[in-house]
């Protein structure tokens, strides 16, 4: 921070819809190393949107620097303190996010997929990013009221990130700022996440923007993958059995590092559920994308902002 002064921690959690999880999410704020200077859970249900209850909770809030929490994370001991200091130590720094763990605690098969898998795209992603993730994420007050804090999206978080990656802002991705995900995943949460919730909004912001964004499951790793599933179903189609096998293979080559995961974590009988779920996330994404460019291109024709939203606010 400026002159030497330790930064100060305002913690917002959203909490609109009364979460299971978030007595559990305070616990483990409480018991941290080090306490941030409030804790703002946003309650009121006249907050309609994640959004809104995040801006709220600024506007609540008094600390130099704003970590966005979820309500179904549980942070680890030490986040408060990699964080202040990750801003002290770096005064160009505007925003700094950070990962899942693996360990979530829900054991079935989805859970454990859906959480081992953002876990494992963030920790391979480490280091300078051009987006933004408000599960477990950080920035500085004076950039975010700057910005126009979130606007009214379903990937906010992801839209903030990238108009401040467009203005210059530096951005990172931190793998040792973890918590815990709660959250228990069901098949069909999956499949309406990865293809309407985030994917579609996605594909409209990549598009609006004209943005070639890499990184996390934007990455070559994961567009090789989306590429040999494809190939897999083609194959199966035209009955070409060693075509199928080797792109299973190629599968199976990309995401070793994942599928070890999955057997270290949840055992052989979970990972092999686990490759067969990342076949089907793979599929939803390309239907995400088809339907992402559909949206946009019916909103062009309509003469209305490509993906629904306003202006951005000026860089000052």
């Amino acid at each position: 921070m400026e002159n030497g002064r330790v930064a100060t921690l305002s913690v917002i959690v959203p909490a609109t819809n009364a979460p299971e999880t978030l007595d559990v999410c305070l616990a483990a704020m409480s018991n941290a190393d080090e306490s941030p200077a409030e804790v703002i859970v946003v309650d009121d249900a006249s907050a309609t949107s994640p959004a809104a209850a995040r801006n709220a909770g600024v506007a609540s809030a008094s600390g130099d620097v704003i970590v966005f929490v979820d309500a179904d994370v549980a942070v680890h001991a030490d986040v408060f303190t990699r964080i202040r200091t990750a801003f002290e130590a770096d005064p160009e720094l505007v925003a700094l996010f950070g990962s899942y763990d693996d360990d979530p605690p829900e054991t079935d098969a989805v859970s454990g997929f859906r959480n081992l898998l953002h876990h494992h795209v963030h920790q391979s992603a480490g280091g300078d990013a051009k987006t933004f993730w408000a599960g477990l994420g950080a920035i500085r007050r004076s950039a975010f009221e700057r910005f126009g804090g979130f606007v009214e999206h379903p990937v906010e978080d992801i839209e903030l990130g990238m108009r401040l990656h467009a203005a210059g802002a530096r951005m990172r991705l931190d793998p040792t700022i973890r918590g815990a995900h709660l959250k228990r995943w069901t098949f069909g949460t999956m499949i309406r996440t990865d293809l309407l919730v985030r994917g579609a909004p996605w594909v409209g912001l990549l598009l609006r923007h004209r943005s070639a964004a890499v990184g996390l499951n934007l990455g070559w790793r994961h567009r090789l993958s989306a590429l040999a599933v494809l190939t897999i179903i083609v194959a199966t189609a035209l009955l070409a059995p060693f075509v199928v096998a080797a792109a299973f293979a190629a599968l199976l080559a990309l995401n070793a590092s994942f599928y070890r995961l999955l057997v270290r974590r949840r055992g052989v009988r979970q990972a092999l559920v686990g490759v067969a779920l990342h076949v089907v996330h793979h599929v939803v994404s390309v239907g995400a994308l088809v339907v992402g460019v559909v949206l946009y291109a019916t909103r062009r024709r309509h003469h209305e902002k490509p993906d629904g939203m306003p202006v951005e606010s000026p860089v000052a």
